[in-house]
């Protein structure tokens, strides 16, 4: 059965009459008589009684009618949906990041997004970078926004802007006035950090040795969820620690954090896709407004 003959069956069905119901739809009388003919043929069925030049339904007509429309108000009700998918009237889009870029980066696009489709019901999910690509990879989130690359080959990763990152403490610390020594100062002072999977974390321990200082050394005072816990607990004086400008911009210009001389590693924020799942009209849309962000970094692959 196809929603076709389903059609031609409910034209003649309103009619009671063949001819009318082939112009209805355009069609020849031949074709109109060759599907209700099939329908009636593959179900055994009798669904019109012929009384002269006219037809009339029978009783197993009249009642698969009432089907027959319900199935047809289902079909474009369906085709409906789809043209408000196509046209992003509609729809659902699941991102996933990771802290930094959650809190300080993506909300502009976010806001963006909502404003030109605020048909398509979006979630965000937060994490560490880990977290989030396990999400991407997963098919849990549509799209991941990370600031530590991540080594998958099931996911198609790009970069999408530049983060700096930036050594603070509070005004009171030692190191507020002088540079440290990271060989000799690093090992002697507490530090402060986000959980391990942190992007922000792994950059920065893997940048240590090119200092002359083993990670392992560390004294690592506090362990922290977020960002913010990390910048808090510096700012009452729990020790040193190393996050994204974009955290600490507004403390240093309070002065409750001090930004210390020291050079450290740009960072690049990442965007991330499944290779191998579809990716929905919401999900490219979004993807599009990233790459038109000012400041994007050049796709690498």
């Amino acid at each position: 059965m196809t929603l076709e003959q389903l059609r031609i069956f409910v034209a003649v069905a309103e009619r009671e009459h063949v001819t009318l119901g082939a112009r209805d739809l355009n069609l020849t009388q031949s074709a109109t008589s060759a599907a209700i003919a099939a329908l009636e043929a593959r179900y055994a069925i009798k669904l019109f009684d012929r009384v002269g030049r006219r037809i009339a339904l029978t009783e197993t007509g009249r009642i698969f009618l009432a089907e027959a429309k319900a199935v047809l108000a289902r079909a474009s009700a369906a085709e409906t949906v789809l043209d408000d998918l196509a046209g992003l009237r509609r729809g659902s889009l699941g991102l996933a990041a990771s802290q930094t870029v959650a809190n300080y980066w993506l909300p502009r696009i976010i806001h963006q997004y909502r404003r030109r489709y605020p048909g398509i019901a979006l979630t965000l999910t937060i994490g560490n970078t880990e977290f989030v690509s396990g999400l991407v990879h997963g098919g849990a989130a549509d799209l991941g926004f990370t600031e530590g690359e991540i080594d998958d080959p099931a996911l198609t990763i790009r970069p999408v802007a530049e983060d700096e990152l930036v050594l603070v403490v509070a005004p009171g610390h030692p190191w507020a006035d002088r540079r440290p020594e990271p060989r000799e100062d690093f090992p002697r002072e507490p530090w402060v950090f986000r959980e391990r999977g942190s992007g922000t974390r792994s950059i920065f321990e893997a940048t240590l040795p090119v200092m002359g200082v083993d990670p392992r050394t560390l004294e690592i005072r506090l362990e922290l969820p977020s960002n913010e816990a990390v910048r808090a607990a510096v700012e009452a004086g729990a020790g040193a620690t190393v996050i994204s400008r974009l955290v600490a911009e507004s403390s240093l210009k309070a002065g409750t954090l001090v930004g210390v001389d020291l050079a450290l590693p740009k960072r690049r924020f990442f965007a991330m896709r499944h290779r191998e799942r579809y990716l929905t009209r919401a999900a490219q849309e979004f993807w599009r407004l990233v790459a038109e962000e000012p400041g994007r970094e050049e796709s690498t692959g």
